[in-house]
């Protein structure tokens, strides 16, 4: 089976077939940085993070691009309250975006194009619609006929005559149709503005994409990506105006992912019910934050709920102790690659299927399940054993680390820190516990653990005496 993406323009399932052989180029719409991140706009980050790490480990040559608004009515207006210039907003609000998704674990993109850095391709475009008679200028502002393309409204399903352009009312009062959008807004006084052919302005919000995605991806690129609450307008504008200037195939596949939800309504800046990503990260840590986000089929809501993240974070603890007990048991052992075998076909269907991330994490908790049956015999140094947990153990890091980016393998390392700082204090507990252990002081004994328990440290008693390590879990706490 190859991979199989639902297209939200076909409607339908579609195997991937790439406009290169072996090469797959992905455009998502990114931030409008007005402000700091939301756990929403974390999960389209992570669904198509991983989209891009899935093509990758299937052997693609990836190249994906994720845009930055930089100049917008939002930006603006928070300028205007804090006093300060729209370019400083956008570039305080860039960094911090990027530093968010540094904390989420999603991949840079292999290119962040600045819309004021592509005013040029902008321009060109219109022009270009401008010469075919399909957008106009009137009074600065230049709009885009609607009903010159007739394949307007494909992607979203919805039939011109019941269509409204939503908050686009720039130049409402001297539209020819009133089902036109802006492309090219005329200056107003104290907003930032760049000359143009048709006097100083400023780009409109679809137009922007339609130029990067072409500037960095060529026509007809493979996949274009973002949340479903952007199929209308932004995106169908954006092959509106691509597919009439140039009469060809704007993006091959278009791939969505559902909303983040707060009980029933949209998580959105604009209503308040927002929980920050930085917040998020700091809260959960990075692991169960993103298992989280792939607890659901990417194409469907995602409600915020507390218990599921505990479920999450419990998930997460579950792959890291089997990681951490599988490399102690295993330490210098051959991995015997064929004993995971049906574990990694489980987890390439599952992928393979739309991205099914709920099945492929399923496939996870399979392999450490077997893997776990088998650690006693790994433990006393049978070698088949260690072999097979020893393949489960790279196959987990592997898959869950490299593909899903659940940094499990990172959080070993960021508790094998944290147990280097605690190992003196914890080991004189031990002790302690130990001697009341063997004096029967069994309250003493439990207490201790208890106590040990609290601050985040996992206590094992084995034949050999006891065993510790700091719960992954606590580092999100410290």
């Amino acid at each position: 089976m190859s991979l199989v993406l639902y297209d939200t323009l076909q409607r339908a399932k579609r195997p991937f077939e790439p406009r290169e052989e072996g090469k797959a180029s992905l455009y998502v719409c990114g931030p409008t940085v007005q402000s700091d991140a939301h756990i929403g706009h974390g999960r389209a980050a992570v669904v198509f993070d991983v989209l891009r790490r899935y093509l990758a480990a299937s052997g693609y040559e990836v190249r994906f691009v994720q845009n930055v608004t930089d100049i917008d009515d939002k930006i603006i207006m928070r300028a205007r309250r804090e006093k300060t210039e729209p370019s400083i907003i956008a570039t305080r609000y860039t960094r911090l975006w990027n530093r968010s998704m540094d904390a989420l674990n999603v991949l840079a993109p292999d290119v962040q194009p600045l819309a004021t850095g592509h005013l040029i391709e902008m321009q060109q475009l219109i022009a270009a619609l401008i010469d075919q008679g399909k957008a106009y200028a009137a009074d600065g502002d230049v709009f885009f006929r609607v009903r010159t393309f007739e394949g307007y409204g494909k992607l979203s399903g919805r039939k011109v005559e019941d269509m409204q352009q939503g908050e686009d009312v720039v130049g409402s009062d001297h539209k020819e149709d009133p089902l036109d959008f802006a492309m090219w807004k005329a200056a107003k006084p104290g907003e930032p503005s760049w000359p143009s052919p048709w006097g100083e302005g400023r780009p409109g919000w679809h137009i922007e994409c339609s130029a990067m995605a072409a500037k960095h991806l060529g026509h007809g690129f493979d996949i274009h990506g973002g949340g479903l609450d952007l199929v209308f307008p932004h995106h169908e504008n954006e092959i509106a105006q691509h597919e009439a200037a140039h009469d060809d195939t704007f993006a091959r596949y278009w791939v969505h992912n559902g909303m983040v939800r707060m009980g029933e309504e949209k998580m959105s800046k604009s209503i308040g019910n927002v929980v920050s990503l930085e917040e998020a990260v700091d809260g959960w840590g990075v692991g169960p934050l993103r298992l989280w986000y792939l607890s659901a089929q990417h194409r469907t809501p995602l409600t915020f709920d507390s218990e599921r993240l505990r479920d999450a974070t419990t998930v997460h603890h579950r792959f890291t102790t089997f990681l951490r007990s599988a490399r102690r048991a295993t330490h210098g052992v051959d991995p015997d690659t064929a004993s995971v075998g049906p574990h990694l076909e489980a987890f390439r269907a599952a992928m393979d299927d739309d991205l099914n991330a709920p099945a492929a994490v399923a496939a996870l908790h399979e392999m450490v399940t077997a893997g776990n049956e088998l650690l006693p015999s790994a433990e006393a140094g049978k070698p088949e054993a260690s072999a097979a947990v020893a393949a489960s153990a790279d196959a987990l890091v592997h898959l869950g680390d490299e593909v899903l980016g659940l940094a499990i393998e990172a959080s070993l390392e960021d508790a094998a820190g944290l147990e280097s700082q605690l190992s003196t204090l914890v080991e004189s507990l031990l002790q302690q516990r130990q001697e009341a252990r063997a004096a029967k002081d069994f309250a003493t004994s439990d207490a201790i653990r208890d106590q040990l328990a609290a601050a985040g440290v996992v206590v094992e008693d084995r034949p050999d005496g006891p065993r510790w390590y700091a719960a992954a879990s606590t580092l999100a706490d410290a």
